[in-house]
């Protein structure tokens, strides 16, 4: 009742002018079987938003990056009882003393797992940070999920493509 059911079509990653791009939403990050479509896939930056703002998922993130040797962009909104407009009765639901419905924490993520910008905690504003694609290489030359450590030998990984 919560999720659909879908196929590995729309596992994809796009080719662009800053490097392959893939992307995931929220909570489907926590699916080794996914990421793992997109680490074979080259993905190079994976876009991430989600709503959720902890500690455990800053950690996540930098797990990530280094195990898919990849920048990962964490996108988390930033969002105010005071940018609620007054109409919505579920607003009431907050104390009043509250200022923070989500305090954000959006990072970007290097692929050794270091943070290169953010997070940013209860303020909003953008991120910028320089990323060289070579750092993935180095990243990889000691850990590469989907090359000399995939161990074919013992897996065979295949995505569904369509619905049957």
């Amino acid at each position: 009742m919560i999720w659909a059911q879908g196929n590995g079509s729309t596992l994809k990653t796009y080719d662009t002018s800053v490097g392959k791009l893939g992307g995931l939403i929220c909570w489907e990050t926590f699916m080794p079987l996914v990421r793992n479509a997109l680490y074979e896939k080259g993905t190079q930056i994976l876009a991430n938003p989600t709503w959720d703002k902890s500690d455990n998922w800053l950690i996540s993130m930098q797990h990530i990056a280094k195990e898919g040797g990849m920048f990962i962009i964490s996108t988390c909104q930033a969002l105010k009882i005071s940018d609620i407009p007054d109409e919505y009765e579920f607003k009431k639901l907050y104390p009043e003393e509250r200022e923070w419905i989500n305090v954000g924490n959006s990072c970007i993520v290097g692929p050794t797992g270091k943070i290169l910008a953010g997070p940013l905690e209860a303020e909003e504003d953008i991120l910028y940070a320089d990323i060289d694609l070579n750092d993935i290489i180095s990243a990889k030359r000691m850990f590469d999920v989907v090359g000399h450590y995939e161990r074919p030998d013992v897996f065979d990984f295949k995505v569904k493509p369509n619905k049957k």
